[in-house]
């Protein structure tokens, strides 16, 4: 293992309303989480993996697929409001109280399925590199989103770059969205955006802690790439998921 050391952050709270137990919900013949806690650990690049979640029957599945819960979420980080970035630092604080040391935290989500060990590998080599303080996943939007619209209140469409829409796709630049797979970060930079919130001294985060921050991203194919929320989200996975499997590449 290198010196750096990584912690491995896997949210799971167990309130999920659109998709009941999504976390561990059966896809493909293995719940829904098993997916992440297996490619952090067949990665190489994490020293520890740990899921934070609220859920006692989560935290049973989560174990059972070599994951460690070292402890329970606290309800006032387990709602609808807690976001990410929030969670992933006290699961790092928790780990420092039990004597951890990590350089490094990378948190993956419980729905990406579609992940493999290699893009986590490949892209923490990029974090490396570029001695960066955050990395996240992204991918390509489909369509350039020069030439995108919005709709107006009365339901009139209004190009969002009026400009842009007669110019030729391969004449604009590439345009990308976050991915939602996974983000490395150092602590420190968590600490500076989110410490103030966590420890109850103000209700907003410090997002002028990450513009002097060093900021990269790691390309992931479209075809890797899906944000689980709804039912219907749930069966475009398993239909993308399928393709792969057939392919060989699951």
């Amino acid at each position: 293992m290198a010196d750096n050391k990584v912690l491995a952050v896997i949210p799971a709270r167990g309130g999920s309303k659109r998709i009941p137990h999504k976390n561990i919900k059966d896809f493909l013949g293995k719940p829904l989480i098993a997916y992440s806690i297996e490619n952090c650990l067949k990665s190489g690049i994490c020293d520890e993996v740990i899921v934070s979640t609220d859920d006692p029957e989560i935290a049973a599945v989560a174990k059972e697929y070599g994951a460690k819960v070292p402890f329970m979420r606290a309800p006032e980080l387990s709602n609808d409001f807690a976001g990410t970035g929030i969670v992933s630092l006290d699961a790092y604080r928790q780990m420092t109280k039990l004597g951890g040391s990590y350089d490094t935290v990378c948190t993956v989500y419980a729905t990406a399925p579609l992940l493999t060990p290699e893009h986590l590998k490949a892209a923490y080599e990029q974090f490396k590199a570029a001695q960066a303080d955050y990395l996240f996943a992204c991918c390509e939007f489909p369509f350039p989103v020069q030439r995108g619209f919005y709709q107006d209140a009365n339901g009139a469409p209004v190009a969002i770059m009026p400009e842009c829409q007669m110019m030729r796709s391969q004449d604009l630049p590439r345009a990308f969205q976050d991915a939602g797979q996974f983000y490395f970060q150092k602590p420190q930079l968590l600490e500076a955006i989110h410490g103030a919130v966590l420890d109850g001294t103000t209700t907003k985060t410090n997002t002028d802690a990450s513009k002097s921050a060093i900021r990269r991203m790691y390309e992931m194919p479209r075809y890797r790439v899906i944000d689980i929320d709804t039912p219907e989200d749930w069966e475009y996975a398993l239909i993308l998921a399928e393709a792969i499997k057939k392919l060989g590449k699951l």
